[in-house]
């Protein structure tokens, strides 16, 4: 049958598929136990260390509390104080049972200052408890950002054997985040004055490269999100920008203090001095055989400084962009038909459509992330 061989072929792919980068990399002198960068805007992966290693973020679990809250709730809502989110250990912004605060200054605190009471107060004003908040964001992360690889507890990273999460997710998870204008400008914070019931105070960012302490001059550092606990070493998540290439870096599990900024700093400079970001606008029209094909949102791709590539489009109104010389694929994604389309055959309908639909979906959302593949297939 037709879509049993479809899906024989499909399963083939995965098992041809190259190796877990398209780009050849440097071996960096990186001290986190795990790494990863990645491009901001195509989704690439330009570096990876252990970077599906499944490893206790610590505080940076809060990036995703926070674009979890965001997309759940509005900025100007006022979130009463649980007398237990005031009993949360770690970094706080000394919340008062009762006090009533707004969601967007309960969010600037939870990133700015890693308050582990506001993310509780945030988590308990949005889904009544930590308890149903982590049952409701591990759904989110999954099906919303489509991360393989996480599972969190509660929404400050606070150490739990089961709170984890790998360096590929969080960088999917921030890339995710990033797209939202209210994220970006809460992230980007370097100060923010504090009027709290019982602390008044100007919080400054603990991100030490944001915030200046790192002198790096490669390239303008957009945001970030620093992270600690016993369990988990030192992480950081980083956002910079240069020109028009964004990348996002992200280092799990050192015992030194310093180490985080340092293998930013080196993932960084490898990504500015060797990549470039290319876009294709959409609107863009391709023509294979006498049939016509439309990009449908600007599509990004990622290609080594002075890297040759060519776009070919298959006659199932695929385009596929390859590099000049090896012909190794760098990015691969089905255009829009403006063809008008063709009746279907019997033979492509019935019991087998759903589960080749399904398949499908599962293919481009689950297994081929997993494999850290750098380039994207989408269905």
């Amino acid at each position: 049958m037709k879509v049993y061989s479809i899906l024989l072929f499909c399963a083939a792919i995965l098992l041809l598929m190259p190796g877990r980068h398209v780009f050849a990399q440097e071996e960096l002198q990186l001290m986190s136990e795990s790494a990863v960068l990645m491009d901001a805007k195509s989704g690439q992966i330009l570096y990876g260390k252990n970077e599906t290693e499944r490893m206790n973020p610590a505080s940076i679990t809060k990036i995703a509390t926070a674009i979890y809250a965001i997309e759940h709730s509005n900025l100007d809502e006022q979130v009463t104080v649980s007398e237990q989110a005031t009993m949360v250990e770690g970094t706080r912004v000394y919340l008062e049972a009762g006090e009533v605060v707004s969601m967007e200054k309960l969010l600037t605190g939870m990133i700015m200052n890693s308050g582990n009471d506001a993310a509780v107060a945030i988590a308990e004003h949005i889904d009544g408890s930590v308890a149903q908040f982590s049952k409701n964001i591990n759904k989110y992360l999954t099906n919303k950002i489509g991360v393989t690889n996480t599972h969190f507890e509660n929404p400050n990273g606070l150490y739990n054997e089961n709170h984890y999460t790998t360096a590929a997710d969080m960088a999917k998870i921030t890339k995710y985040a990033l797209a939202n204008d209210t994220f970006r400008k809460i992230f980007g914070m370097k100060e923010y004055h504090w009027d709290g019931q019982s602390w008044d105070t100007t919080l400054l960012t603990h991100h030490r490269l944001l915030k200046g302490e790192f002198p790096y001059e490669t390239a303008t550092v957009t945001g970030g999100k620093n992270g600690f606990i016993n369990e988990a070493g030192f992480t950081l998540v980083t956002t910079a920008e240069k020109d028009n290439l964004e990348l996002i870096a992200v280092t799990m599990k050192t015992n030194f203090k310093d180490a985080p900024y340092s293998d930013t700093i080196q993932l960084l400079d490898y990504g500015f001095t060797n990549f470039t970001s290319e876009m294709i606008p959409k609107g863009t029209i391709f023509t294979e055989d006498g049939m016509k094909y439309m990009v449908e949102e600007d599509l990004y791709f990622t290609t080594k400084d002075g890297q040759d590539y060519k776009q070919m489009v298959d006659s199932h109104g695929v385009l596929h962009i390859e590099d000049n010389d090896t012909d190794q694929l760098i990015v691969s994604v089905p255009l829009h038909s403006l063809n008008a389309p063709e009746p279907a055959k019997k033979d492509d309908q019935g019991i087998f459509a759903p589960v080749m639909d399904h398949f499908l979906h599962y293919l481009s959302a689950v297994l081929i992330p997993t494999t850290g593949i750098a380039y994207l297939f989408h269905f």
